[in-house]
């Protein structure tokens, strides 16, 4: 499990962090969660 952080993709503002588990799932983690930034349920996309 690793540790990574989501990232608003209409803000850039780093809102989330959450674990993943890296040999199930190799690519990068979207979800739609909400941004406080923006004030809405905005698109969240793992960052390095």
């Amino acid at each position: 499990m690793n540790k990574v952080t989501l990232a608003c993709a209409v803000c850039s503002s780093r809102n989330y962090s959450t674990n993943k588990n890296v040999s199930t799932n190799s690519t990068r983690l979207e979800v739609r969660k909400y941004c406080k930034t923006c004030g809405k349920h905005t698109l969240h996309r793992e960052t390095k």
